[in-house]
């Protein structure tokens, strides 16, 4: 009996914690650039290579920031940042997905430090 009711309780516990989360953005390019104009990042970064229609939604696919930098190692590499940018019919952006992307001269991520300032 008392098995039951630990068992019962765990996945009660189990089932509230899922049911609690919110979505939230799950990279630092998204994080700043969600709900801003697709148009002031597509002005600042170069416009996207292509794009398609996902009901009231547009997909882009961008790729820019060629570049060719010193890691901390003192290596030179050639980088550059590849997304997925979904944006609504007003031209805000919805979601930034990272297709590719490499280590950059100061962290992990090179399209972070490219679209955000971030190191």
């Amino acid at each position: 009996m008392n098995y039951r009711l630990i068992a019962v309780a765990a996945l009660a516990g189990l089932a509230s914690g899922c049911t609690t989360t919110s979505p939230v953005a799950t990279n630092p390019v998204e994080s700043y650039w969600k709900g801003k104009s697709a148009g002031s990042f597509f002005a600042r970064f170069a416009p996207p290579y292509s794009d398609s229609e996902n009901g009231s939604q547009t997909v882009y696919n961008w790729r820019g920031g060629f570049n060719r930098i010193k890691t901390k190692e003192g290596r030179s590499i050639s980088v550059s940042c590849s997304a997925q940018i979904t944006a609504d019919s007003q031209y805000r952006i919805q979601s930034i997905r990272i297709v590719a992307d490499r280590p950059g001269a100061k962290g992990p991520s090179y399209c972070a430090e490219l679209l955000v300032g971030e190191s």
